[in-house]
């Protein structure tokens, strides 16, 4: 065998044993699928619930090589508690003050994986024109091939519990506590 062929075969046999290169992904968020949703004790009584109908985003994604990008970002006007009345206080300078802060942001790049599952996702929430640090949990995540997208789409659930104080929210404190779960239905389809 001659030594360039020889060279050739080598190469071959190198390239197909290296490990594959690791390639982020770009998704986008499916607003039909991805929902914003946070729950307060009401009093003491009973527990008040409302979620955000519009958001937008993206995601960078690479599950071999375990990292991420994410980049939501909310409408604050389009809070819905089913009640209009307590969807207008909650959107008055008393909580959200849209007219002032139209949209929050979250933004992240710290993805903690086990395995090739999202457990954590590190990032800042920017809320009221304040920025703070917030961790999400995943309490369960998947990717799978969308039957009618034709495409992979990957998603979760998400928790946290945050204090509305940290970006100035203290109409209320404390018979309105101060702690405010938060949970984030997402999917995302690979673009």
């Amino acid at each position: 065998m001659n030594r360039y062929l020889l060279g050739a075969a080598l190469a071959a046999a190198f390239a197909l044993t290296a490990p594959a290169q690791a390639q982020s992904a770009a998704y986008g968020i499916d607003p039909t699928h991805t929902f914003v949703t946070f729950e307060v004790s009401h009093f003491g009584t009973s527990t008040a619930r409302g979620r955000f109908d519009k958001k937008d985003g993206s995601i960078q994604f690479d599950r071999a090589g375990k990292t991420g990008k994410l980049d939501i970002t909310i409408d604050m006007a389009s809070i819905n508690t089913g009640v209009a009345p307590f969807d207008k206080h909650l959107q008055s300078a008393d909580f959200f003050n849209v007219a002032v802060h139209p949209t929050a942001r979250f933004v992240a790049d710290g993805f903690t994986f086990d395995g090739d599952k999202v457990t954590r996702i590190n990032g800042s929430l920017t809320l009221l024109g304040k920025t703070g640090p917030v961790v999400l949990t995943a309490s369960r995540f998947n990717c799978y091939d969308n039957p009618f997208f034709k495409r992979q789409v990957c998603g979760g659930d998400f928790e946290t519990t945050i204090k509305r104080s940290q970006w100035g929210m203290v109409y209320g404190l404390p018979g309105i506590p101060d702690d405010v779960k938060l949970t984030v239905q997402a999917e995302a389809i690979k673009q």
